[in-house]
């Protein structure tokens, strides 16, 4: 597994780690035993980022992960926690104050005296854009509260306006073949800043993993049920914000491109992950398969996988199905 800088940390990451939302069961149960498997697997198959929140599960996939952790001493992972959703996402929330409570809670669910890497969970641009809110971080990583810190964000303009904040290590945004925009003007200025980008949602919530259909249901508590429309939070969220039945066809399209042996889910991984800027891509995995197929698919990086010819691909299905409805929301 490749390892690459996390901006000016001094820390290395995987060129693919994992997201755990899931682990929080707040889409679907996942059982601890099972989230701690999921762990397991994906650290056996070289990751080295854990991306979480203080929200999942409000709490569990902190919690878990710090179990997971305290087993493994000297284990060399990156734990990327967010904060900020615990109360109504308003301007007024986002204070010194809260930003001290979050984190404390965060340590105590993670067990360890400083975060790793503490990221403002989608926050209004106001909050992106306002001084004081990197004075109030800067206060915590000098007080040893946290070690560095970032910002998840839903366009790319609240990502340029993170960019440009000399000690932000991290953006955090959706990037994948349904999601091109970033590529445009955010991958080329936090590369140029030495801003690490995470890239999330990396398969479209399922979207890109081919496996889904048509007649394809969710669970009622999975937002890939009760948010398609953003009906709860952003609906760029849900399957990137791709229409369900477009997106199936946009999937096809990208699997019949794909040469033999080499699966859409694991072409996207690999092909996101080598885009210039991206430091690592965050793909959830419900189980243990799916833990090792997203770790697995770093080894393409390195492997005879024609990058460019999928990355034709991508944009073709991007221009004829996805960019006139998607390009411009994000």
């Amino acid at each position: 597994m490749q390892q690459r800088p996390l901006g000016r940390t001094g820390r290395s990451v995987s060129a693919i780690g994992l997201g755990t939302w899931q682990l929080g069961a707040d889409w679907g149960a996942v059982s601890e035993d099972d989230a701690l498997a999921v762990l397991a697997a994906s650290v056996d198959r070289g990751v080295t980022l854990f991306d979480t929140a203080d929200v999942y599960g409000d709490g569990r996939s902190e919690s878990i992960i710090g179990r997971f952790l305290s087993q493994r001493p000297g284990h060399g992972i990156t734990v990327a926690t967010k904060m900020g959703r615990r109360l109504a996402q308003e301007p007024e929330n986002y204070t010194p104050a809260n930003f001290r409570a979050w984190t404390s809670r965060s340590r105590a669910n993670l067990g360890v005296d400083t975060l790793d890497l503490v990221q403002l969970h989608c926050p209004p641009t106001a909050v992106i854009e306002d001084a004081a809110t990197y004075d109030a971080l800067d206060e915590l990583v000098a007080d040893k509260a946290i070690a560095a810190y970032g910002v998840s964000v839903e366009t790319c303009e609240q990502a340029l306006a993170a960019i440009a904040r000399p000690n932000v290590t991290n953006v955090q945004i959706i990037f994948n073949p349904f999601r091109l925009k970033p590529l445009d003007e955010v991958l080329p200025a936090a590369e140029e800043a030495g801003v690490a980008i995470f890239a999330r949602v990396p398969l479209a919530s399922g979207l890109l993993s081919g496996r889904y259909t048509s007649g394809t249901t969710f669970a009622e508590n999975d937002h890939r049920s009760y948010n398609r429309h953003g009906e709860a939070f952003d609906r760029g969220e849900t399957f990137s914000g791709v229409d369900y039945e477009v997106g199936l066809a946009a999937a096809s399209e990208l699997t019949a491109a794909l040469p033999p042996g080499v699966s859409l889910p694991a072409a996207s991984l690999a092909w996101i992950a080598s885009r210039p800027g991206v430091t690592s891509v965050i793909p959830g995995a419900r189980n243990v398969r799916q833990a090792q197929s997203n770790a697995d698919a770093a080894a393409l990086l390195d492997g005879d996988f024609d990058v460019d010819a999928f990355e034709a691909a991508v944009y073709a299905v991007y221009d004829r199905h996805l960019r006139a409805t998607i390009h411009p929301l994000w």
